[in-house]
């Protein structure tokens, strides 16, 4: 009886590693995230549309830290994913929307919850797989946070007072 238990547990192991794969047979579902119907855009469809910036909008859903540390793009709009929703009325709605995220698990979600309220969506693409594609990322700098000393000197520097006679 119990060899018969052990061989029933291996097989359901077995059955369900096959089932975490993906439809190309990957193991990698934690990258792959919720099922969407946002369009995970290749590297020469993002780049096409970047061609023409007038047109687009991209979306930044990730942290800042995660921006600083991989890498974003020169210009986007910076909206964490968790956030989305309550700034849906600041997003221009003139302008075709690409989702970035790491590797387009987020950026596909927050696409969905953009075409959902009405917003033209082409895609969502992931910055990190991007990047490991050949694609070119600008690198963001962390800037430290500010001090108390650094937020008064700041502060000086930004509001000067003068120096006339006393």
């Amino acid at each position: 009886m119990l060899k018969k238990l052990l061989i029933f547990a291996a097989l359901s192991t077995v059955a369900f590693a096959q089932d975490t794969k993906g439809p190309a047979g990957d193991n990698n579902a934690e990258h792959r995230g919720p099922a969407t119907k946002a369009k995970q855009l290749t590297n020469e469809e993002f780049d096409a549309y970047l061609a023409h910036p007038e047109h687009v909008l991209l979306i930044d859903v990730r942290r800042p830290d995660e921006v600083s540390t991989i890498g974003g793009f020169p210009v986007y709009l910076s909206i964490q994913a968790k956030e989305l929703k309550n700034h849906l009325a600041e997003i221009p709605r003139d302008r075709e929307i690409i989702t970035v995220s790491n590797h387009a698990a987020r950026a596909s979600v927050a696409a969905d919850l953009l075409e959902s309220n009405g917003f033209k969506v082409l895609g969502a693409i992931g910055a990190d797989t991007y990047q490991k594609s050949g694609g070119k990322l600008a690198v963001k700098i962390p800037v430290p946070p500010n001090s108390p000393a650094t937020q008064g000197a700041a502060e000086l520097n930004a509001h000067p007072t003068s120096s006339g006679s006393n």
